[in-house]
């Protein structure tokens, strides 16, 4: 009886051995060690109303086979840098004959412009307005959405037009790019006769960049 132990003990550890020197033999040395997605997955932000969207966004772009929401949920997550302002002028500039009775679609804040003098009936859905744009909006008939009425009328985004705003139109990106015959916007402290416009400003003073 003890030989008949000490032979099934010697067996379990020789297919014991033999299965580790498997696995170790199996082994595969990724590239990628210790390297981690650079995208967003959810807001940096705290704000609860933005957090209820994108539970109520990462359902849709689960549930349905919709782009749309897809592209929603990603804006979402993005900084307030990455969702720059579309003002009414945009919005009116890019609505077509092709594209008239669709909702436009901003996740950002829309602006208003005092440029544009009369606005057709619109129907917009963002994140917000600011209060001069939304009385224009609504005294010309149109409407202002919110994204969880947007996505009771158009679950999966038909009958929608996605805008967004120009992303490099902030003051601070010009300044960016710095060298010369980049055209960059220098920071000046003073902006006096003699700060900067001199010698390497213009051609009749030395050089220009």
């Amino acid at each position: 009886m003890g030989m008949f132990n000490h032979l099934c003990s010697l067996d379990y550890r020789i297919s014991q051995h033999s299965f580790e020197s498997l696995l170790f033999s199996r082994r595969i040395d990724l590239d990628r060690h210790h390297v981690r997605s650079s995208h967003r997955k959810a807001p940096k932000s705290d704000n609860v109303y933005l957090k209820v969207l994108v539970k109520l966004y990462r359902f849709l772009a689960r549930r349905t086979e919709s782009n749309f929401n897809k592209a929603v949920l990603r804006r979402l997550f993005m900084s307030r840098i990455n969702r720059p302002p579309v003002s009414l002028s945009r919005a009116v500039a890019n609505i077509s004959e092709a594209q008239k009775g669709k909702t436009v679609v901003v996740i950002g804040t829309v602006t208003d412009d005092n440029r544009l003098l009369t606005i057709p009936k619109l129907s917009i859905a963002a994140l917000r307005f600011t209060a001069t744009a939304r009385a224009r909006i609504e005294k010309a008939g149109g409407e202002t959405l919110t994204l969880d009425q947007l996505a009771l009328r158009a679950p999966t985004g038909a009958n929608t037009l996605l805008l967004r705003g120009p992303k490099n139109a902030r003051e601070a990106v010009k300044h960016f790019g710095f060298g010369p015959h980049t055209d960059k916007k220098p920071y000046v402290g003073s902006k006096g006769r003699k700060f900067e416009r001199a010698r390497g400003r213009r051609r009749s003073k030395g050089f220009k960049v």
